[in-house]
């Protein structure tokens, strides 16, 4: 015979917990990986997801078409092309308005990949959380360390970066989710093939580009430099399954939702650390993010649970609802 249903509370408690292991193992492998600024190829990450397809018994073959697998890693890739070039054309205030308007292209993405349907109500949250970030992050409290000093000029080429940067980036995980769920697909059955194509992506572009040679070149010369590959790499894949895991259990929109909220997170995280002081701008950029995600969270779980209807005693001591009265 089947085990007890798990009650409501433990499907919760359970929800909870693994959100807690996703948003803790982004932060954390994000935070260092963006402290080390670079962006490597990802052989070690496909190394390991054939690792451990292998050590769970689980085959190597592909679940999903391999092209399906390509159109991930080219949007990834892509993604990261638009991003990078976008910071020579671009100042500051737009490279974070775009940062934190993830949730809208994942949304837009979401309605015509995987046929979902957004109320009004999820885009104006969409749009409160990009708003609140925003502010979080232009108006910091010390006027020394303003984003405006440093400003670049905003382009139409920048602009259109940052657009591509943002298309690209909503579908790489939407497509991502749409796979895990249209296929029995193992996470790292998915990072597996991803990464794979974007190592033979990036070694044909070397190869193209003639730099193949120079970069094995670079790396023989400057032998220190094999550790800092290698904890780049170690960072890129263990944030890689967070990312994914995140995405198979949550959705794009959670994921894009988490990786919003991120910088603000990050930033309140070091003032409390460090003992720097919050703008008022700040206060109010914090209380609109987590204030929207808040009364979100509220509707969603009392449109899931509505009160049941009130009981009344009938004269034989039976309880009936009141609309069943006759």
């Amino acid at each position: 015979m089947a085990g007890p249903l798990p009650t409501t509370h433990e499907v919760k408690d359970n929800n909870l917990w693994k959100g807690i292991f996703a948003v803790s193992g982004i932060m954390i492998t994000l935070v260092i990986y963006g402290v080390l600024q670079e962006k490597i190829m990802r052989v070690p990450t496909s190394a390991v997801s054939a690792g451990f397809l292998l050590a769970s018994k689980k085959t190597l073959y592909p679940v999903a078409p391999v092209y399906k697998y390509c159109l991930i890693s080219v949007s990834n890739i892509l993604t990261t092309t638009c991003q990078y070039e976008a910071l020579k054309y671009v100042s500051f205030p737009v490279q974070t308005l775009a940062k934190c308007a993830k949730m809208i292209p994942v949304m837009i993405w979401g309605t015509f990949i995987m046929q979902k349907t957004y109320k009004g109500f999820d885009y104006f949250v969409a749009f409160l959380v990009t708003v609140g970030c925003s502010i979080f992050i232009l108006f910091p409290a010390g006027a020394d360390i303003s984003p405006y000093s440093k400003g670049r000029e905003n382009t139409a080429w920048g602009v259109s970066l940052m657009v591509g940067y943002l298309g690209f980036d909503g579908f790489t995980s939407t497509f991502q989710d749409k796979l895990f769920k249209g296929y029995d697909m193992e996470i790292h059955n998915q990072i597996f093939y991803t990464t794979l194509s974007s190592c033979i992506l990036s070694l044909i572009g070397l190869i193209l580009q003639g730099h193949l040679l120079s970069a094995m070149d670079f790396v023989s010369r400057h032998n220190d430099c094999f550790l800092d590959i290698v904890l780049l790499s170690t960072v890129s894949t263990i944030s890689q399954f967070f990312i994914s895991y995140t995405i198979r259990t949550f959705g794009a929109l959670t994921f894009a939702t988490i990786m919003t909220t991120r910088q603000l997170v990050s930033i309140m995280l070091s003032c409390v650390w460090f003992g720097h002081p919050l703008s008022w701008e700040q206060w109010i950029g914090a209380v609109i993010v987590f204030g929207s995600l808040y009364t979100k969270n509220v509707l969603k779980k009392l449109s899931m649970n509505p009160p049941a209807p009130q009981q009344i005693q009938t004269k034989k001591g039976a309880s009936s609802p009141i609309k069943g009265i006759p």
